[in-house]
């Protein structure tokens, strides 16, 4: 029964994220070309975050790595995964990162999902850096492009009206919860006020949440325990409970996002995604069970264990369309040091 990240397991996770990183191809390639001048390779393109299937996968297949290396600093191959990183995350190739970002017609590159977790490896590495010298060099290098994705967040969270609900990339809480952390370490009060804000929005007069209408069928993300943990993020405890009491889901609906989903076919790109839902469910009820009501908690016990022990294993060993991405999933669910 696997309860929590050990440094067994993480060696065996950075493992997985390390290789993934390397490996060129295959690469999905989400990328508007603007001449035959922008037809080019993806390490060119992207010469960071090139790997790993896709550029979003390849940021938190590092921020896997950057968060294990903090758990475990005498984790094995950490030289090599040092060196990984000094090879990547330099001024230079951040700079290609940024020019772009900033080329015209991207403005909605990787927004909001890449996003997210761009800022969350930079909040990790700002955690790493306290205790690792080399981190700094990374967490530097990085900074721009993170300042960049920050204030991309402020500019466009006013105007996002009406949130995403699926539990697919496009999805508003998941994004805004990575979004938060960073925003907290750094201060960043503007990105504070707006996520605080859209949250409200978005979600403060949800009732009686319909669970019982996820999973969708690609879904890796419940679109409403996402939602409930940006809110216990964005509102104090005694609002939370208010709030939860209020949108709390019927006790079939509940069950619902208590019962692991079943995978048909790991080896399909989309019916895999709902490995990653059984992984994300486990860390968001690890987030919310000590704020939630008591009598919840021998059920939401239980269902961290069902959740993790049904899909850590397809983040360990299967076909690429799974592997490229789920270590970082199981990090999630295993690590309850946000």
């Amino acid at each position: 029964m696997v309860e929590a990240l050990t440094e067994a397991l993480a060696a065996q996770l950075a493992q997985v994220a390390a290789t993934n990183v390397a490996r060129e191809y295959p690469y999905h390639v989400v990328h508007l070309l603007r001449s035959d001048a922008d037809a080019r390779p993806p390490r060119e393109l992207h010469p960071v975050f090139h790997g790993s299937y896709d550029w979003h996968s390849s940021v938190h297949m590092h921020w896997t790595l950057a968060r294990c290396l903090h758990r475990f600093p005498a984790l094995q191959d950490a030289r090599s995964l040092a060196a990984h990183f000094d090879a990547r995350l330099t001024p230079e190739n951040i700079a290609r990162e940024i020019a772009y970002f900033e080329a015209p017609g991207r403005g909605s590159f990787e927004r909001p999902y890449g996003w997210g977790w761009l800022l969350a490896l930079q909040a990790e590495l700002d955690v790493l850096a306290g205790t690792q010298p080399a981190a700094a060099r990374w967490r530097d290098a990085l900074a721009p492009l993170a300042s960049l994705i920050a204030q991309r967040f402020v500019d466009w969270l006013p105007r996002q009206d009406y949130p995403v609900r699926n539990g697919t990339h496009a999805n508003s809480a998941f994004a805004l919860i990575h979004a938060q952390r960073y925003a907290q370490y750094h201060q960043h009060r503007a990105l504070l006020a707006a996520i605080a804000d859209r949250a409200r929005v978005w979600f403060a007069r949800d009732r009686r949440y319909p669970a019982d209408y996820e999973p969708g069928g690609d879904d890796f993300l419940s679109g409403g325990l996402c939602e409930a943990m940006l809110m216990l993020n964005a509102v104090n405890s005694c609002d939370f409970a208010d709030w939860w009491h209020a949108f709390e889901p019927a006790p079939a609906a509940l069950a619902r996002w208590l019962t692991p989903v079943a995978v048909s076919d790991a080896r399909d790109a989309k019916i895999v995604h709902l490995h990653g839902l059984n992984l994300s469910r486990a860390w968001c009820w690890r987030a919310l069970a000590p704020h939630l009501p008591k009598q919840l908690g021998p059920m939401i016990e239980k269902t961290i264990v069902a959740h993790v022990e049904t899909s850590l294993p397809a983040a360990l060993a299967g076909d690429y369309v799974g592997t490229h991405w789920l270590a970082s999933f199981a990090v999630l669910a295993l690590d309850a040091s946000r």
